[in-house]
């Protein structure tokens, strides 16, 4: 679903009207932190999670950690609950063998990069996953009590913020910032601070962008027909501009949306019409028949750390810490 307007307004009248629910969410979050024991891991998991309902930069942040760890010799495998596939897991993703369908597009997406297990209970999925892992990356899973964490990172899209500011309903937040900040080892910043979150925050902050990566025989030339469904298609159309493509036109879907026959065929006329190339993203790719692939473009983005030296070493002497107090 897409976020609602009123989410990233803070003086609408909805957030107000619904703010008094936010209790309720608050108090489950808080109930449910308070009243479980936590598996410990044989190996450091490090969470990548974010406050915000929606596309934070979650994943382009567990793929560039992968590669981080990666180029160290190290051997990450990374933990995802497999959102909208039909497995519940504890499953190890085979591209070859997997489909969207299956076990999600960001699944499939991460084990392009490292190992990756899906499962909808995250002790379980642990359990399976750490047998010959240096590390676990575990995409998402901030607010989820039943890990203990060895680092835990927070993700803010410094473009779109914190929203209006309101908890779920009222606005796009799962927890506040000042709850987050308790338990977050460090936040990672990518992009411009448009809002100045970085002011309210009191721990270690790594600053990060997300750039588009064209492929040598990409043709640049062309034109294109853009489709995107992501929690925010404008990043992606963003990505397009910053990467001087000529787009003709745009659709937007549902975030993890799984396309419909007559839709594919829309799309494919209206690129028609337009003398354009079809355009998405890779997540959305991966959500694609195969057939329908072989018609479509799609641009790569990859995140990368200001200062990835201090990143590596602030990894390295915190999960030192945290696995020998001594």
């Amino acid at each position: 679903m897409k976020a609602p307007a009123f989410w990233y307004d803070e003086k609408s009248v909805v957030a107000s009207l619904l703010s008094p629910l936010e209790r309720v969410y608050s108090s489950i979050t808080s109930w449910r932190r308070r009243f479980t024991s936590p598996y410990r891991a044989m190996v450091p998991v490090i969470c990548i999670g974010n406050i915000v309902a929606g596309g934070a930069g979650k994943t382009p942040t567990t793929l560039a950690l992968a590669n981080m760890l990666k180029q160290q010799g190290a051997k990450p495998v990374i933990v995802s609950r497999g959102y909208g596939g039909s497995e519940a897991g504890p499953l190890r993703v085979d591209p070859a063998l997997h489909t969207a369908n299956m076990v999600g597009d960001e699944a499939l997406l991460l084990a392009q990069t490292a190992p990756c297990w899906i499962g909808r209970n995250k002790v379980a999925t642990i359990k399976a996953a750490e047998a010959g892992a240096t590390h676990i990356l575990m995409d998402d899973g901030f607010q989820n009590p039943t890990v203990a964490h060895d680092l835990s990172l927070l993700v803010i899209d410094g473009h779109t913020g914190l929203g209006n500011g309101h908890l779920i309903p009222a606005g796009p937040l799962r927890e506040t910032l000042a709850d987050a900040l308790e338990r977050a080892t460090a936040v990672i910043m990518i992009g411009n601070d448009r809002y100045n979150i970085s002011g309210r925050i009191n721990k270690p902050i790594f600053n990060a962008d997300v750039y588009p990566r064209l492929p040598e025989d990409f043709p640049r030339s062309a034109r294109f027909f853009a489709f995107a469904g992501i929690a925010r298609p404008q990043k992606f159309y963003t990505s397009c501009e910053k990467s001087k493509l000529k787009v003709v036109g745009t659709h937007d879907f549902d975030d993890h949306h799984f396309f419909s026959l007559s839709e594919l065929k829309e799309l494919e006329r209206k690129a028609s019409e337009n003398d354009s190339i079809l355009l998405t993203t890779n997540k959305d790719w991966v959500r694609l028949p195969e057939d329908f692939r072989a018609k479509t473009l799609t641009l790569p983005v990859e995140l990368v750390f200001k200062d990835k030296n201090r990143v590596l070493e602030f990894f390295q002497s915190d999960i030192t810490a945290t696995r020998d107090p001594s």
